[in-house]
């Protein structure tokens, strides 16, 4: 028999990155010069959110897609936080609803009104105070709607309920700064990876590390989960400080099952995953290359597939979710691409060529929707639930009819695992140490006020009891 090469067919071995004209781009945006290795950036079907930068705290600037061209100087921004601004994540299941962190230590949910913002919004929906560092992850939970994970430079993973606006749970295993959170497609693993140099296969809800990898030899930076294959897929830097991913088995960290290296550029990679379509994306943070992949569950495991170039390099890049794509042209992934150097967003579609224009069944399957599957109460119960999924033929534009409702609440302390995280937190910074010393001259300002409104008080019912005992009937 005569040998024959392996070709491997495949509907994606031909998709194209395609930029949009500069008409359907977002210019003039001061995007952020911050160096922390986050995208800056986040997108859902109905609003595009950027981290600007700002002098005296944090702001970001919330545009509506349509709204594409120029964007004005004094255009309204979400200003609120007093530090710089670290990571933003729209609600996955509320358009309208987002969160930050800061390095103010706080987490906050914000609400955008209709339209998006005509003037600056400094009120936050719902402030969440319980890291005593700089907050630089925030994550929402894939299928249940209110639960936020945030992790800090205090090592602690906190897991919020926003319904009462609380931390419910607490993770704290870490040993250093955590780099990166990932969920599987139901959310009941959680992955991370950290700056003491291990990948970590997490429960949630208990805590319990269910796997955990030493990687010396491939450091890991960002990890992400690939769908429901059951693995893992970290980028990082290898022995010999070149750029590197490699494949693992959620259920057996004790040696990767490939590791590939792919360039010797010193920018971090960043990991996107489609499970709809098994593509894998890496963008090069510095650089302007988008890799894709196809991802299979047997060897090889890996299939290269081509490679978008663009001389612009990106500090950042949104991902429009599933029912955004305009499935008329066959997009199957879109960025938003953050170019610091001409203050541009630039959308790039990764469009499948199909000559026919009727709706293409076999690259847009059953995807993920708005709508939560679970409640809080149902997932800390226990409980675990697929996604409910939509068709992107007919639903794909249908508006979510959730609405955001803040708790209403007190201020207490906030306990978790028996440990109060705000109690008596001492200071680690100077700017930390200047917040509250300026926290404790307003509270002492206001509390001589109340004294002596108090003592002015007393004096006035002192002299309304001399004036009663004087009076003639009590003679």
């Amino acid at each position: 028999m005569s040998w024959r090469p392996q070709y491997r067919s495949s509907k994606f071995r031909n998709v194209y990155g395609k930029v949009a004209n500069r008409e359907h781009c977002f210019d003039g945006v001061p995007i952020t010069k911050n160096v922390h290795d986050n995208h800056f950036c986040a997108v859902n079907a109905r609003f595009l959110a950027i981290v600007t930068e700002s002098a005296g705290g944090g702001s970001f600037l919330v545009i509506p897609l349509e709204q594409t061209g120029r964007i004005e100087p004094n255009h309204p921004k979400v200003c609120g936080h007093q530090g710089n601004v670290l990571d933003i994540k729209w609600n996955p299941f509320i358009d309208n609803i987002i969160a930050s962190c800061s390095e103010d230590t706080s987490v906050r949910i914000w609400e955008i009104p209709e339209g998006g913002l005509k003037r600056n919004m400094t009120e936050a929906l719902l402030q969440l105070h319980g890291h005593s560092r700089r907050v630089g992850l925030v994550e929402w939970h894939p299928t249940t709607n209110n639960i936020l994970f945030s992790a800090g430079y205090d090592y602690k993973v906190l897991i919020w309920n926003l319904d009462v606006g609380e931390p419910v749970k607490m993770i704290d295993c870490h040993t250093d700064v955590v780099l990166c959170m990932s969920f599987n497609t139901d959310g009941s693993l959680l992955t991370t990876t950290c700056k003491d140099k291990k990948l970590r296969v997490i429960e949630p809800r208990s805590g319990l590390i269910l796997q955990e990898a030493n990687c010396k030899n491939h450091r890991v930076n960002r990890v992400v989960f690939l769908g429901n294959l059951k693995r893992l897929l970290t980028t990082g830097v290898s022995r010999w400080n070149t750029r590197q991913i490699a494949l693992w088995d959620q259920e057996d960290l004790s040696m990767p099952l490939i590791e590939e290296e792919i360039d010797g550029l010193s920018g971090l990679l960043f990991p996107f995953y489609d499970a709809d379509t098994h593509m894998l994306y890496l963008a090069g943070k510095g650089d302007g290359n988008i890799r894709y992949y196809e991802i299979s569950p047997e060897k090889p495991y890996l299939t290269y597939l081509m490679e978008f170039r663009s001389p612009a390099p990106q500090k950042g890049l949104g991902v429009m979710p599933k029912h955004g794509l305009d499935v008329s042209a066959c997009e199957v992934f879109r960025f938003y691409k953050l170019v610091t150097l001409k203050g541009l967003i630039e959308p790039i579609s990764m469009i499948v060529p199909r000559r026919s224009d009727s709706y293409q069944e076999d690259i847009y399957p059953m995807t993920p929707g708005t709508e939560p599957a679970l409640t809080p109460d149902e997932w800390l119960g226990g409980i675990n639930r697929d996604p409910v999924l939509m068709s992107l033929k007919e639903g794909y534009k249908k508006p979510s009819n959730m609405a955001f409702k803040a708790p209403t609440k007190e201020k207490k302390s906030v306990v978790v695992n028996g440990i109060d995280l705000l109690e008596n937190v001492p200071p680690r910074t100077e700017n930390e140490l200047l917040r509250m010393f300026f926290r404790q001259q307003d509270e002492i300002r206001r509390l001589k006020e109340e004294l002596a409104q108090k003592d002015i008080r007393i004096r006035q019912l002192q002299l309304e009891l001399k004036n009663l005992r004087n009076s003639p009937k009590n003679l």
